[in-house]
């Protein structure tokens, strides 16, 4: 039996990487509401981050009274919310 074909992760550089690190630490740092676009999900993620966890490699998300945990390595891009 053959197994499914799952895309794989596109693969970044470190330059990349540490930019995407340096914009969510300054969204942080400011308490500024973000738009996440995630691999593998279906809908972007808003909100504020709440703690950054250095071990587990996830960021912690709020939406209003719920708590988002998304992998470091699984963030595409960050943006800023346009409304």
């Amino acid at each position: 039996m053959a197994k499914a074909k799952v895309a794989k992760r596109p693969t970044r550089d470190e330059f990349e990487l540490e930019e995407l690190g340096n914009q969510l630490v300054e969204a942080k740092n400011e308490d500024s509401e973000i738009v996440l676009t995630v691999w593998g999900w279906e809908e972007q993620v808003r909100g504020r981050i709440v703690h950054m966890d250095s071990r587990t490699k996830l960021v912690h998300l709020q939406c209003q009274d719920e708590v988002t945990k998304v992998p470091f390595m699984d963030i595409m891009r960050m943006d800023y919310p346009r409304d």
